[in-house]
C-alpha cells in the first residue's frame, strides 16, 4: 500500500511538531517546506538581539530531523492547485500531496505608517538581529557615546523582553569599547491604553512597575505617525532617535488571501473542529482562526493535534474535534525577572523568570530528543558578538 503523501508547510513551531509527531508513522511519506533551513525559536529572540549566541535561538532542520525520513524542501510556497492537490513554490518546484498542513506564521506589518519599513530596526529574523546588533555596537564605536534615545515600538512580550534586556546590553557593550557610562534612555511606545493589551490588566500593571524601576520611560495610548532618519514622530512631537525597533505589527501570511482562503477576524483562516479549512487541508498556529492563535505554545499544541487527527484517519477512526488550550504567558522583564500569568495565577520576579527557565527547557525537549536539550538550553550562556572589540573583551 502506498504511503500517504503528507506535505507540511512552515518550518515554524506548529509546522515542526506537526512533522516529527507524523515522522513516527510508517504510513506516511512527510514532506517539510520551509523558506529557511532553521527552527526559530523565537520566545529567546531578544535574548539574541541583546548579545545572546544565534544557536539559542535557531535550531537546524537537518539536525531536528536527523534521525526520520521526513523530506525537507527549501522554499517559499506561492500557490495552491487544489485540482492537482499540490504546492507551487516561489523558483517552480512542484510539490504534491494527499494531506496539507499550514502553519506559515506571521509578517511584519508597519500598517502603512511613513518611514517605518526604511528607518526602523526588527528582531524577527536573525538578519533582522544581526543588523540591529551591527547598529548598536558600531553608533557607540564611531560616536563614542550612546544614542539619545532607544525607541522600541510595541508594548507586547517582544517589546517588553526587549526593553528590559537592552540597558544590561548596551552597557556592556560600552564597557568593552572604553566609553564612559553614560544615562541609557530607553522608550517603550504602545498604541493601546496600557502595556500587554491582550493579558489581565494586574499583569500589565506589574510589568508597568517593573520596566519603571529599569528606567523605561513608557508611552501608552501613543500613536506613531511616521519615522525619519533622525526621529520618530509620535502624537504630533518628535522624539530624536537613531534607533527605532519595531515589535509592534504583524499580519497573517499573504498566502492565504492570495489562495483565496475564507478569512474570518483578524485575518485568520476560517477553519472546523478538525482545523480543516477545506478537505484535505489544515491551518494552524498562527494562520488559524482560533482564540489563541499567536502563542508559540498554541501552535505546538496545533500541530501535534492535527497529526494526530491524521493518523487516526489513516488507521479508520475518528479524529477528535479541536479543545483550545489556554497557553501559560511567561514574560521575561529584566534581569532574572518574569511574569507569569496562567489563568487565575500569577506569579511575579526571581520564581517566575525560574519557571522561564524551566518553560525553555520543556519547549526544547517537545522537538529534540531528551539528551540534547541540556546542550541546547546551555546555549544561553553563549554570546555572538559581530564586533571584534567585543569578542575579545569576552574570550
Amino acid at each position: 500500500m502506498a504511503k500517504q503523501r503528507i506535505l507540511v508547510v512552515g518550518g515554524g513551531f506548529g509546522g515542526v511538531k506537526a512533522a516529527l509527531e507524523l515522522s513516527r508513522s510508517s504510513k506516511v511519506a512527510v514532506t517539510l517546506l520551509s523558506d529557511r533551513s532553521v527552527f526559530r525559536y523565537y520566545p529567546t529572540s531578544y535574548h539574541t538581539a541583546t548579545g545572546g549566541a544565534h544557536s539559542n535561538a535557531a535550531l537546524s532542520l537537518d539536525a531536528l530531523f536527523g534521525d526520520t525520513d521526513v523530506r525537507i524542501v527549501k522554499g517559499t510556497a506561492t500557490t495552491i492547485d487544489r485540482k492537482a492537490k499540490s504546492v507551487i513554490t516561489e523558483d517552480k518546484q512542484v510539490l504534491f500531496y494527499d494531506q496539507l498542513v499550514l502553519g506559515l506564521g506571521v509578517v511584519t506589518n508597519y500598517f502603512g505608517i511613513e518611514g517605518l519599513q526604511e528607518y526602523s530596526y526588527g528582531v524577527k529574523s536573525l538578519d533582522d538581529i544581526d543588523e540591529l546588533k551591527r547598529h548598536l555596537h558600531d553608533q557607540i564605536e564611531d560616536e563614542r557615546q550612546p544614542d539619545l534615545n532607544y525607541v522600541i515600538i510595541g508594548a507586547g512580550p517582544t517589546g517588553i523582553e526587549l526593553a528590559g534586556s537592552l540597558p544590561g546590553y548596551l552597557k556592556e557593550i560600552m564597557a568593552n569599547h572604553g566609553v564612559r557610562r553614560r544615562a541609557i534612555h530607553i522608550d517603550l511606545i504602545e498604541a493601546a491604553p496600557r502595556l500587554l493589551p491582550r493579558m489581565p490588566k494586574d499583569t500589565s500593571r506589574a510589568v508597568k512597575r517593573r520596566l519603571k524601576r529599569l528606567g523605561v520611560k513608557l508611552y501608552v495610548g501613543q500613536a506613531v505617525q511616521g519615522q525619519t532618519a533622525d526621529a520618530l514622530m509620535v502624537n504630533g512631537k518628535p522624539i530624536s532617535s537613531h534607533t527605532v525597533i519595531w515589535t509592534a505589527g504583524v499580519t497573517n501570511h499573504p498566502f492565504f488571501k492570495a489562495n483565496n482562503f475564507v478569512m474570518m477576524g483578524r485575518g485568520k483562516v476560517a477553519t472546523d473542529i478538525f482545523l480543516q479549512a477545506e478537505d484535505n487541508i489544515f491551518v494552524i498556529g498562527d494562520n488559524a482562526n482560533t482564540p489563541f492563535s499567536g502563542m508559540a505554545q498554541t501552535a505546538l499544541y496545533d500541530g501535534k493535534f492535527v497529526a494526530e487527527n491524521i493518523l487516526r484517519a489513516l488507521d479508520g477512526k475518528d479524529m477528535r474535534g479541536y479543545q483550545p488550550k489556554r497557553p501559560v504567558s511567561v514574560i521575561p522583564a529584566g534581569p532574572q525577572w518574569a511574569a507569569v500569568n496562567y489563568g487565575k495565577l500569577r506569579i511575579y520576579g526571581k520564581l517566575g523568570w525560574l519557571l522561564r527557565e524551566a518553560g525553555d527547557i520543556a519547549g526544547y525537549a517537545d522537538y529534540q530528543p531528551w539528551w540534547k536539550v541540556p546542550g541546547q538550553w546551555f546555549t544561553e550562556f553563549e554570546e555572538d558578538h559581530l564586533c571584534k572589540i567585543c569578542a575579545a573583551a569576552n574570550a
